[in-house]
């Protein structure tokens, strides 16, 4: 898996990178062919200060590219929230490929 965590308007420290990675160790113990991960947090210049940090992600699987972005006042909470929402993602393109239909039981005649 490839990992790319970037900043716009801030510097991504080792303990802000280190959470996000952890973070998304939950998506990977889920569904383990995913290829390529892009985490984008930003810092927004909005005169209020409630829903001012942005992260966005990324998520290149087998098969299909998912997208998440969450905004919040604290940006651990954004976090958190975008892990929640590509875990619910992840977990649905997880059931989509696999196969639900069992052959019938052969009857004897």
């Amino acid at each position: 898996m490839n990992l790319t965590i970037s900043g716009h308007h801030l510097e991504v420290t080792p303990a802000l990178r280190s959470y996000v990675t952890t973070k998304l160790d939950r998506i990977m113990r889920h569904f383990d062919q995913v290829v390529d991960v892009k985490v984008l947090l930003t810092v927004e210049k909005q005169k209020e200060k409630e829903r001012r940090q942005r992260a966005e992600c990324n998520i290149h699987v087998k098969g299909s590219d998912m997208f998440a972005e969450s905004a919040h006042e604290d940006l651990y909470a954004a976090v958190d929230e975008l892990v929640d929402k590509l875990d619910r993602q992840v977990v649905r393109h997880k059931d989509r490929l696999q196969n639900h239909h069992h052959e019938a039981p052969k009857r004897l005649m």
